[in-house]
């Protein structure tokens, strides 16, 4: 008999705690009006009852071709209103954030690598009767012949299986193909399988609860699912989600006949024929027009917007008017700057034609009470029992310098306080790691001390 050893319940998961894991909406009420705290939000009421509007308007696919803006000082919860966005909106709808300074490699160019990205937020959500024969196996026989190659060898050459639902038990033969999926899989009887009438391909969908193996075996690693109702060979639904990059990629590696696919599995070129793009377009656009496909659009959060040159705003301008495009946000904490690529100073370093066709968002810096709120939310997230001076501290530290900085010396004098074995951090705690590291003034000073001993370019 097998040794079985429990595992203890004491044994915990490894468990990495983000920048934004406690954010989990935007924090408003039925109103849509901003909660001071909610969700993990905390403050910038203004800029969550914004956000809040274009969620709605982004589920009522009224915000396609229109681009958001959020603009702010560093650390005033730009990523963290864009994050609450896409809790909003559900798990169905893609998110892909990405920083301005990703566009630029020596493989690919910079508009090639904005579309797969805004092509990765467009869900698409694909309606297929298919028929199947589905049921519980319940007798299996598998036929075998000589190895063409080898007569010492014996191959699958057929399968005899019959299949039980709750109404109707049938017997069907299959070829080599099924027999050789059933084999790999390891079906037996008592299993719950499921067969494509038109491609053949096999699926084991667990354990049926009404077999004999089923109850018998109580240490098992296969799923226990009830015995299929109806027709043995019936026509079911099947739904899939993919995106339009997902569709791209799968006509491309269909298409591309070359030797070095066929070995390989994968296309000579790195970039994607605009070619392909407009075949998967107009298949999408013929699906979703016969009531067979549900587009999903999603957001495509770009960080650091910035960094973006002229060539890749004017790209962004020009998508922005097609039909299949997600809603844009760009996030960016400049004032009047120079836009990459030209000598022209604009606000925010955005060209003026895509702030006219933009909402714009503003962060505001946090005030101590939204700092003290913070503060309480990350303790609790990073389990860090915290006394009433220390968060005092932090919250001065936080107001003085920067949330970001309160933030990180939380975490540090967490550590302290555990390496002198405590559960609380204190204030002294809290004071040890102010001495030992430096905040963006303290380290500015720190420069300008040893400016003449440090290395000049």
């Amino acid at each position: 008999m097998a040794e079985i050893r429990e595992i203890p319940s004491s044994l915990h998961r490894f468990e990495r705690i983000g920048a934004h894991t406690h954010i989990k909406g935007l924090g408003l009420d039925e109103n849509l009006k901003a909660v001071k705290i909610k969700d993990g939000m905390v403050g910038q009421e203004k800029a969550r009852e914004a956000a809040g509007l274009v969620v709605q308007m982004i589920k009522e696919g009224k915000l396609s071709g229109k681009t958001v803006i959020l603009a702010g000082p560093p650390g005033t919860g730009k990523t963290a209103i864009a994050i609450a966005i896409s809790k909003e909106l559900g798990p169905n709808v893609p998110f892909i954030q990405m920083s301005g300074s990703e566009i630029y490699s020596s493989e690919r160019k910079k508009t090639e690598i904005l579309i797969e990205a805004m092509r990765k937020c467009i869900g698409v959500e694909i309606h297929e009767m298919r028929k199947v024969y589905e049921g519980e196996v319940t007798s299996l026989e598998i036929r075998t012949a000589p190895h063409p190659y080898n007569p010492y060898q014996r191959v699958p050459e057929s399968v005899r299986l019959t299949l039980k639902t709750t109404k109707q038990e049938r017997t069907i033969e299959a070829g080599s193909s099924i027999a050789q999926q059933i084999i790999a899989q390891g079906i037996t009887e008592g299993c719950v399988i499921q067969i494509d009438a038109e491609t053949g391909r096999v699926v084991n969908l667990g354990l049926s609860l009404e077999s004999e193996k089923g109850k018998l075996y109580e240490v098992d690693t296969r799923e226990r699912v009830p015995r299929p109702g109806g027709d043995v060979l019936k026509e079911k639904e099947f739904v899939y989600t993919l995106t339009l990059d997902d569709l791209d990629k799968m006509h491309a590696r269909s298409r591309s006949g070359s030797f070095f696919s066929l070995l390989f599995g994968f296309s000579e070129s790195k970039e994607i024929d605009s070619e392909v793009r407009a075949a998967v377009d107009e298949m999408v656009k013929k699906m979703v027009d016969e009531g067979r496909a549900f587009i999903h659009p999603g957001v495509l959060f770009i960080d650091d917007s910035h960094l973006l040159d002229l060539e890749a705003f004017s790209f962004l301008g020009r998508a922005l008017e097609s039909e299949l495009v997600p809603i844009i946000i760009l996030a960016t904490n400049r004032g009047i700057t120079t836009i990459r690529g030209t000598d022209v100073k604009s606000p925010m370093g955005f060209p003026l034609d895509l702030l006219d066709r933009a909402v714009i968002i503003a962060t505001h810096e946090y005030d101590a009470e939204s700092i003290r709120e913070i503060l309480k939310i990350r303790a609790n997230e990073e389990k860090i029992r915290l006394d009433g001076a220390a968060l005092e501290k932090l919250t001065e530290i936080g107001s003085s310098s920067s949330l970001r900085y309160a933030v990180q010396l939380l975490s540090l004098a967490a550590q302290n306080a555990k390496c002198m074995k405590r559960d609380t951090v204190l204030v002294e705690d809290v004071e040890r790691v102010q001495s030992l590291f430096l905040d963006v003034g303290q380290a500015v000073e720190h420069l300008k001390k040893y400016e003449m001993r440090m290395l000049h370019y």
